[in-house]
């Protein structure tokens, strides 16, 4: 009786543990794979990237802790939230380490990739060797030609 209880009541797809040890926190890079639905009859489902800058973990490790990924695509700024718990995330693989000063990042939405990139501390991931980026100069911006400049 004990062990039917047992069975109806572990409904989760997920592996809790694995996720709640997820070392990841604000300023790393992430890539997040998403499970998205491509035939609703057939009930088929592919895996979608979405790799970013973690800009906020919420909550911890409860289970409605959630965490914000920003990425910017053909030049617009695009941010998700996913629940850390979702059975919709596939996995979550940590793709490069960065020290910030600051728990929110949102003050990046208003500032330039480069500039942020600039000011983390970086940290490689295989190495594990750590540089920092602070005095190095960014390459400068290409000039579009427009009737005026030309």
């Amino acid at each position: 009786m004990n062990s039917e209880l047992h069975s109806k009541l572990t409904l989760s797809p997920i592996d809790m543990e694995a996720r709640r040890k997820l070392g990841f926190s604000s300023g790393d890079t992430v890539r997040v794979w998403v499970r998205v639905l491509e035939d609703a009859a057939k009930q088929k489902y592919r895996l979608q990237a979405f790799e970013g800058l973690v800009l906020a973990r919420k909550h911890g490790s409860e289970p409605g802790a959630s965490f914000t990924v920003r990425k910017v695509a053909s030049g617009v700024g695009v941010e998700r939230i996913f629940p850390l718990y979702s059975p919709m995330i596939g996995k979550i693989e940590l793709v490069k380490r960065s020290t910030v000063r600051r728990s929110k990042l949102y003050y990046v939405r208003e500032k330039a990739v480069r500039d942020v990139r600039r000011k983390m501390k970086q940290t490689r991931m295989g190495g594990g060797s750590t540089a920092d980026f602070e005095n190095t100069a960014a390459p400068e911006a290409p000039v579009e030609a427009t009737p005026e400049n030309a």
